[in-house]
Formats: C-alpha cells, structure tokens, sequence
C-alpha cells in the first residue's frame, strides 16, 4: 500500500481541492460516473489509456475521500456500481468551468502541446 512520503498541506481551500483531484484520471472518472457511467469496465472503456489497476486505484481513493459510493452486488457474477455522492455533486460545476476554459483557450493551448514527444489524444 502507498505511504505517502511527504506530508499533506491543507491551509486552504485550494489545497484541499488539491489533494481531491491529485491524479491524472480523476476528473474524467468524475464526469463520466455523473453522466451515467457506473461500472469499472465501462469507464474503463471510455478510457483506454488508463491501465486498469490505476484506475482502481483512483476509484478507490475518490471513495474514500467520499466523492463517490461504491456498491457491491452480491451475486454469481460480482458486480460493482461507482455514483456521485452529494459532495462529488458539488465538483461537475468545476469541472465543466474548467473544460470550457480549455475549449475557450484551445487554439493557444494546443500550440504548446504539438512538439514531439507529446501524445495527443
């Protein structure tokens, strides 16, 4: 299990909105579970490049910050279901602020992004 080597530091506001979103994958897997996407193969279908163990492992650490419920169905075949809890709620607002600024910016951003060794998706 990760230990975390450095210590956290949440003064305010903004590093806590840190240490929730610190991961590459995190706002995707927020966005698609509130647009509908519940099970880990789907999301893991929405995102290939992801592998699959970072993505378990970035699910399980949205749950425990609480930002999303994980349900377990107990059944022959497991099956798992992700949904936003009422605080993961409050972040599709940001997320979509910040997509936009991104579409907003597109043109002077993407420049940045075209030299070699840079994967575009």
């Amino acid at each position: 299990m990760y230990k975390r080597k450095l210590p956290m530091h949440l003064e305010c506001g903004l590093h806590l909105f840190m240490e929730v979103m610190n991961g590459k994958w995190k706002p995707n897997l927020i966005w698609y579970i509130h647009s509908g996407v519940k099970r880990p193969g789907e999301l893991h279908r929405r995102l290939p490049k992801v592998s699959r163990r970072l993505l378990d492992t970035q699910l399980k650490q949205l749950a425990e910050q609480g930002i999303i419920r994980k349900t377990k169905f107990e059944q022959k075949l497991a099956k798992v279901e992700y949904e936003l809890t009422a605080l993961g709620q409050t972040l599709i607002p940001v997320i979509e602020v910040t997509a936009r600024w991104g579409e907003t910016h597109r043109e002077a951003l993407e420049s940045l992004f075209q030299s070699p060794g840079v994967e575009q998706q």
